[in-house]
Formats: C-alpha cells, sequence, structure tokens
C-alpha cells in the first residue's frame, strides 16, 4: 500500500468509516480547535451496531482485546472524517489515549492498544505513529472492554464538513 492515500487504503483493507457513532449523550463525536481534532474515546462497536463488552484477562483474551481495539481505530477514523471530510487532510495521528477493562492482574495493556497503534500506522503511514498511553480501568461504561481516544493534526486548510 505504498503511496496510497488514506481513503485507498481503508478500501484496500475492506473497512467502511462511512457511519460514525452517534453520541449517547451532551457532547460530540470530535472537536476542531485549530488545526487539532480532539476525538471522543470510542469503543469498539462491531459494523452491526453491537460492542465488544467483558473484561480483558478472563472473558476476553489478548487476542480479542487487540482485535477489539482495531474496532475502536475503525470508529475512531469514522469519526475523524466527519471532522475533515478527506482524510488526506490529516497530516499525523498526535496521541492516543488507550483505555482497557481489565482485571486486576492483568499487565498486557499496550498490547490490547496495539490493535489501534496498528491499523493507525496501516491507514495513515509514518503519520499514524503516534505518542500514546494504555492504561488498565475497573470498569468502561456498560462494560465494554476497550475504549480509546485521539488527537489528529489536520492541514490548516480543511474545511469542517457541513
Amino acid at each position: 500500500m505504498p503511496g496510497a492515500n488514506p481513503e485507498e487504503r481503508l478500501a484496500q483493507l475492506g473497512i467502511d468509516v462511512s457511519t460514525p457513532a452517534s453520541p449517547v449523550a451532551n457532547y460530540v463525536p470530535a472537536v476542531r480547535t485549530g488545526n487539532l481534532v480532539f476525538v471522543s474515546g470510542q469503543g469498539p462497536r462491531r459494523p452491526d451496531g453491537s460492542m465488544v463488552t467483558g473484561k480483558v484477562g478472563s472473558a476476553v483474551s489478548l487476542d480479542e482485546a487487540y482485535e477489539a481495539a482495531r474496532l475502536c481505530g475503525v470508529n475512531l477514523i469514522a469519526a475523524l472524517k466527519s471532522q475533515v471530510g478527506d482524510l488526506g487532510n490529516v497530516r499525523r495521528i498526535v496521541k492516543l489515549l488507550g483505555m482497557v477493562n481489565a482485571e486486576p492482574g492483568f499487565n498486557d495493556h499496550p498490547k490490547v492498544i496495539n490493535g489501534c497503534s496498528d491499523l493507525l500506522v496501516d491507514v495513515f503511514g509514518d503519520n499514524g505513529k503516534h505518542a500514546r498511553s494504555a492504561v488498565g480501568m475497573g470498569s468502561l461504561p456498560d462494560q465494554i472492554s476497550v475504549e480509546i481516544e485521539m488527537i489528529a493534526e489536520v492541514a490548516e486548510s480543511t474545511q469542517i464538513p457541513d
């Protein structure tokens, strides 16, 4: 996929980001200030609308949690796209905060969040490499297994779609 833009890479990967999740409370999926876009935390929502739930380290395996984090990445990209239109306007992914709903003895949080990080590099190339935190939580909303938020830098001339 070298040389392909992010939209082409998504198509090559068979990933659809045309329908971002709708907020369930009084917030928005993403906010742009200047050339930064702050994307609200996204959970592992599958295309059918269901979520990956359960504690990582017991009900959810490391491999399943990695895939859940990848789903979070798809949802982050969808929310980002809703703000910037063409993903070619993304200069780089700046930062992720990954939260894992984990059993107390689980300590592979970074390996879980790699699911999202790897996807962002697959889609944005070197511009997808980012700073990151990966932490464990005692619980997450609706018992989802993973939630991730993101900050991205976009081209200054990018107009927010209506």
